[in-house]
């Protein structure tokens, strides 16, 4: 099975800005892009999930095995699978089945929107 991808709207977010907010987003929103940029923020908005993406995060090559993110969180697979889920929902993550084992990778674009419009 290959990589699943999942449709994201890009966000207006900028390297550099003014003094008052050097970084961000650069413009104002559209209704849309809000509410896409919320998903974005609750998704990661769940200790378990920064957890997670924190483990996926300080793997070699940014990706882990389900079996390993289950060990390592001291979570039930289940409970794992559901918060990975929404990790890829939110496009935070990719995952590619791998024989038996599903394997996540970080998706770096995404994960830079989100430094981008906390910083």
């Amino acid at each position: 099975m290959s990589t699943m991808e999942t449709s994201v709207i890009e966000l207006p977010v900028v390297a550099s800005g003014p003094a008052c907010c050097p970084s961000g987003l650069g413009a104002p929103i559209d209704r849309a892009t809000a509410e896409e940029l919320a998903a974005l923020l609750k998704a990661v908005a769940d200790p378990a999930r920064l957890q997670m993406l924190a483990w996926i995060r300080a793997q070699e090559g940014c990706e882990s095995c389900v079996c390993d993110i289950t060990e390592a969180v001291g979570l039930s697979q289940a409970t794992v699978s559901h918060h990975l889920k929404k990790l890829v929902d939110a496009g935070i993550l990719a995952r590619s089945k791998r024989g038996y084992w599903t394997w996540y990778s970080v998706v770096p674009s995404r994960l830079g929107e989100l430094a981008a419009v906390l910083v």
